[in-house]
């Protein structure tokens, strides 16, 4: 009963240290530390740079108006012009002379 266990904490350490490459040890952490290192610098970083960039954009925007309205949200398309509801399309309530 005891080795069915142990063989089974054996096989998922097993899975896990193939699943991670192979390696064992401190190879495995080291080239972890390299990739997450890369991945950083090539993705992350960059990323929250363009984002402050932009929010320092939009900060010296807003200081340059501070008047000027921003649409936050896109306007709601009335139904009957873009087709959706069929019927009195277009009409006018003028009588036509």
């Amino acid at each position: 009963m005891a080795s069915s266990w142990r063989r089974s904490i054996g096989n998922v350490r097993s899975f896990i240290g193939n699943s991670m490459g192979g390696l064992r040890g401190g190879q495995s952490a080291a080239s972890w530390v390299v990739a997450g290192t890369i991945a950083y610098f090539l993705w992350i970083k960059p990323a929250q740079d363009l984002k402050k960039e932009q929010e320092a954009r939009a900060a010296l925007a807003a200081m340059a108006d501070p008047n000027q309205y921003v649409e936050k949200r896109k306007p709601i398309a009335d139904p009957q012009v873009t087709g959706l509801i069929y019927g009195n399309k277009n009409r006018s309530d003028k009588p036509q002379d």
